[in-house]
């Protein structure tokens, strides 16, 4: 996964964010990514990462190359987060 995300530079895209995870095991159902382009088509300063994990969502970041995790609680419909996330 790390190797992943080091070829992918400083923004990976969401698909291959999404692909790194499920690559690492993880569910592809379970997993939700944020948009790597604003509707407009420019590119987000950070792309979200969120995995369910039972009533808590873990939650990682990467922004300029450096990745951040937290652990959030799950949003009322079950998810972790607002959106379409696809």
């Amino acid at each position: 996964m790390e190797a992943a995300l080091k070829a992918a530079g400083n923004r990976p895209q969401q698909e291959a964010l999404r692909n790194g995870l499920v690559a690492a095991g993880i569910p592809e159902d379970a997993v939700e990514v944020s948009a790597s382009k604003t509707p407009t088509g420019l590119e987000v300063d950070a792309v979200e990462a969120a995995v369910s994990s039972g009533k808590e969502c873990i939650v990682g970041e990467i922004r300029n190359g450096r990745a951040s995790v937290t652990v959030l609680p799950l949003l009322a419909d079950g998810k972790c987060f607002v959106g379409d996330v696809r």
